[in-house]
């Protein structure tokens, strides 16, 4: 009797717990411990994600891909989108497209506005063909086609001309600066055949000025 007492006893034993593990509150799978702080807000969170200031846009196109990113106003818009604008009108680099930057550009352009060229009267001559070619006549369509040819070739040779002559003073300016002709020639063809009121940025120069 005594015998299966003690076996009783030793059981008892073996099936209670040494240690208070199996008391605990177990915690929940898929749950994460409390941190024992409040979580920041929105607003505090990205004041410390934010970095050093982004540099100035490129284009026009990144410029409004930002204003897009960020919830302004109509109003706010506008306005920056007038003073980029004003800016880019006025010359200055930060504003201006990666083609029309630099000094090299600037002297460019100078050169092309001192000059009255030819190549200003493209645009109403091509508006000139299109409306004769909408006559009736055979004879108006026949004598502007031939003097639409004369006036392309004019151009073509003044436009050669231009080039020649504007990568010459470019290059005895900027003797340091690596010059290409052909882009210079192409860059000055554009310009010219630009009406002067149409001409991104304005020209800081007037017809027959000198330019150093």
């Amino acid at each position: 009797m005594r015998f299966l007492r003690r076996n009783a006893d030793d059981t008892a034993t073996a099936e209670t717990p040494e240690s208070g593990a199996e008391f605990a509150d177990p915690v929940e799978k898929g749950r994460t411990a409390a941190k024992g702080k409040a979580t920041p807000k929105r607003r505090e969170a990205q004041g410390r994600r934010s970095g050093p200031v982004p540099p100035p846009p490129r284009t026009q196109r990144e410029a409004f891909k930002r204003m897009r990113g960020n919830k302004v106003s109509k109003e706010e818009r506008r306005a920056a989108a007038t003073e980029r604008r004003q800016r880019m009108m006025a010359g200055d680099d930060k504003y201006l497209l990666p083609r029309d930057r630099g000094p090299v550009k600037a002297y460019i352009r100078d050169l092309v506005d001192s000059r009255r060229n030819l190549m200003g009267l493209f645009m109403p001559l091509a508006v000139l063909v299109f409306v004769a070619l909408l006559t009736p006549s055979l004879a108006v369509q026949r004598y502007a086609t031939l003097a639409t040819t004369f006036m392309l070739l004019a151009m073509v040779i003044e436009g050669l001309v231009l080039g020649r002559l504007v990568t010459k003073k470019v290059r005895a300016k900027f003797p340091t600066e690596p010059i290409k002709g052909l882009s210079i020639g192409w860059y000055s063809f554009i310009r010219a055949s630009q009406l002067r009121r149409l001409r991104v940025p304005k020209p800081r120069v007037k017809p027959g000025e000198a330019i150093k």
